[in-house]
């Protein structure tokens, strides 16, 4: 077939032009078969081309440009680094690792009234293990925990029991492995630190107690914070393996005594060798807090109680322990607290191996126990003036109303005798109190269990007794005055007991109801009350100064560094109790006649001592045991009033140990000669 002109024949199939058409082939050209095929299977979609304007082009030519430029200096800035400058680069690094060191603050001193030191701190080296920088290859750690061993005297087994134990509560913290190792030990180790990688020393402080033993209960201890501790809203704020109170003074003023730990970072090279300080955040000491307590006194009374304990061993009692307590009636300072058998605390500035915390804790007669705020016991007669005052408020009785007192009385089908079955005729309140009569008290004990509003145990709680004093001490007991109510609860307590456990008795109580024998054992001090020496204090300094029931206290101030005032320690008002002062009078009246005439239950301890003493033996029955020795008391020579309460365990007679000891606490506070007189007056 041949083309026709610039034309189609008019025999030929017709292709017209347009979007997607085949293109006219030239004139004068011939189609093949083959040409002819292919026309006819173009798509005209597929093989559609949009065509590039100059402007894209020169777009797309710019940025493939752009990038090839980047990429090559990517390229060589990283050969830079890795080939030319690798070496110079390692050494800074090597050189220019950097740590934070936290540096302890000293706690703040405790001083006693008078500026006398009580807790202090003293500088010593710590040996800590760091675990960015200890080998991470076991074999290599074990070898330096030998080395570090043979310094320290420490076996390398109890390096890592130390290390492995405190690494797991802090991973990143160091590890304290020795305190107070000295300073041969702080120099050999930075001599040869390329043989203890991983080792650092650091200073940091450590408590002292420079009286020991004088007033240990009292002052408390410090350690290490433990994981309760650290969600305690009160240590908010302190870190793992901070040293905070742990009892005593140092715990109850802990947020002022601990001071601002500071920080220094410092730049070590790999092998945790020093290259130098980068910057340095200096700690802030505690502040200084001072007592109300008096030294001289506190070591006194402390020595006074282990006489009276003497002259009880003497008697052929075994005293395990006892107490003291001396205040100020007027405002409630502390002016000495001490408990017996006591320790030294400084056992307790460095972590104490379990061996001996257990030889403290388990000693029968529990040295740690502070018994002055925590022991609970029957105080036997000198609860008597609180009877009396309840007695006298209620109506039931007068000054001057005269009860027969004879050996023995019945009370319902029990019967109720004095102390040696003494009969001291028919008497009245102050020669009662004088004498110590029992079936005196006996009778109001009676009078008083039918009254609704059980006056006995209102005026007990009035003064401060069945709760805590609130004195700014940890483990305060509230001690226990029953009642009819507190019966009935502790009976079903025992029938619940029994029901949920499927016994016979669980040993709560014998489930018998609130009966007068109750009420006349309260009376005298005995069946069921608990007090410590600390509430009969308070509640005796309720009765002579007039009606205040006072907050005991031993918190005084605050006092920076410099001795200057930060903030004066104020305890709550004393409460107030309403009372007959003429009802108060007669009350003192016996209990100066108690000390002073002839008969009275402590004269003979008290002969010839020149201040008045208003006060009250006590002689607490216990089962099983030997009675236990009370004595409280009054004085005053009309500038410093003192408030003394003492009672030592299985003592005897109150007469016989805790009012010599008493004696003895006076003569020190008035500048009296000592003399232990032991009494010879055997009533309750």
């Amino acid at each position: 077939m041949r083309w026709c002109g610039a034309g189609w024949s008019p025999r030929s199939p017709t292709i017209r032009g347009g979007a997607g058409a085949a293109p006219t082939p030239p004139a004068g050209s011939v189609r093949s078969p083959a040409h002819d095929r292919a026309i006819r299977m173009m798509d005209p979609v597929t093989e559609r081309r949009m065509p590039v304007s100059p402007q894209i082009a020169v777009r797309v030519a710019f940025l493939g440009g752009l990038a090839l430029v980047l990429f090559g200096i990517i390229f060589f800035r990283l050969w830079y680094l890795q080939v030319l400058s690798g070496a110079q680069y390692l050494q800074q690094a090597n050189t220019n690792r950097i740590r934070d060191e936290v540096i302890p603050a000293p706690r703040g001193d405790v001083v006693d009234r008078n500026g006398r030191p009580l807790i202090s701190s003293r500088p010593a080296t710590a040996v800590q293990l760091q675990p960015q920088e200890l080998p991470g290859d076991p074999t290599a750690r074990t070898r330096v925990y030998r080395r570090l061993g043979r310094v320290l005297r420490m076996s390398p087994a109890r390096i890592a029991h130390a290390y492995d134990r405190k690494h797991l509560q802090l991973p990143y913290a160091p590890v304290t492995v020795k305190l107070d190792a000295g300073q041969a030990v702080l120099d050999y180790i930075k001599e040869h630190q390329d043989d203890f990688p991983g080792v650092q020393t650091n200073q940091i402080y450590l408590r002292e107690y420079p009286q020991h033993q004088v007033g240990a209960q009292l002052v408390g201890t410090v350690g290490e914070i433990n994981p309760a501790e650290l969600r305690q809203p009160r240590f908010k704020g302190i870190q793992q393996g901070s040293i905070v109170g742990q009892s005593g003074i140092e715990w109850t003023y802990d947020r002022y005594l601990r001071g601002r730990d500071g920080d220094q970072r410092v730049q070590v090279n790999s092998l945790g060798h020093l290259q130098g300080q980068v910057g340095t955040v200096a700690p802030a000491e505690g502040n200084s807090l001072r007592l109300s307590l008096d030294l001289g006194l506190q070591r006194a009374g402390q020595d006074a109680l282990a006489q009276g304990m003497g002259l009880a061993s003497g008697n052929g009692h075994g005293p395990p322990g006892g107490a003291f307590v001396a205040l100020d009636p007027r405002n409630g300072d502390v002016l000495a607290l001490g408990s017996a058998p006591t320790f030294d605390p400084n056992v307790f500035a460095k972590p104490v191996p379990r061996k001996v915390f257990r030889q403290l804790n388990d000693q029968p007669n529990k040295p740690l126990y502070d018994r002055a705020i925590a022991g609970l016991y029957p105080t036997g007669s000198t609860f008597k003036p609180i009877t009396a005052m309840a007695a006298l408020q209620s109506g039931l009785i007068t000054p001057d109303t005269p009860i027969a007192s004879p050996g023995c009385i019945t009370i319902g089908a029990q019967q109720f005798c004095s102390a040696g079955k003494a009969d001291y005729g028919t008497v009245s309140l102050r020669e009662a109190i004088k004498v110590s009569s029992d079936v005196f008290f006996y009778r109001l004990g009676e009078y008083a269990n039918p009254v609704a509003s059980h006056p006995i145990q209102t005026w007990a709680r009035r003064l401060g007794l069945g709760h805590g004093t609130g004195i700014d001490l940890p483990g305060e007991f509230g001690g226990l005055i029953p009642d009819p109510a507190w019966r009935a609860r502790v009976d079903e307590k025992e029938r619940q007991c029994e029901r949920r456990r499927h016994v016979s008795t669980c040993g709560i109580s014998d489930k018998r109801p609130w009966s007068v024998g109750d009420n006349v054992n309260l009376a005298v001090g005995q069946g069921d009350v608990e007090a410590t020496p600390l509430q009969m204090a308070v509640a005796y300094s309720g009765i002579v100064n007039g009606g205040r029931v006072v907050r005991p206290h031993l918190g005084l101030e605050v006092d920076d560094q410099a001795g200057r005032l930060v903030q004066r320690i104020d305890p709550p008002p004393a409460r107030r109790v309403h009372y007959s002062q003429a009802n108060r009078q007669a009350i003192m009246d016996g209990l100066h006649m108690a000390t002073s005439e002839s008969g009275g239950t402590s004269a003979d301890v008290f002969s010839g001592f020149p201040i008045p003493v208003y006060g009250k033996t006590g002689t607490a029955q216990h089962t099983n045991q030997d009675d236990q020795s009370w004595y409280v008391c009054y004085a005053t020579d009309g500038a410093r009033p003192i408030l003394v309460a003492v009672t030592i365990e299985q003592g005897g007679f109150g007469a016989e140990a805790a009012a010599p000891a008493a004696r003895l606490i006076l003569s020190q506070w008035f500048h009296v000669q000592k003399q232990l007189v032991s009494g010879h007056s055997q009533t309750r």
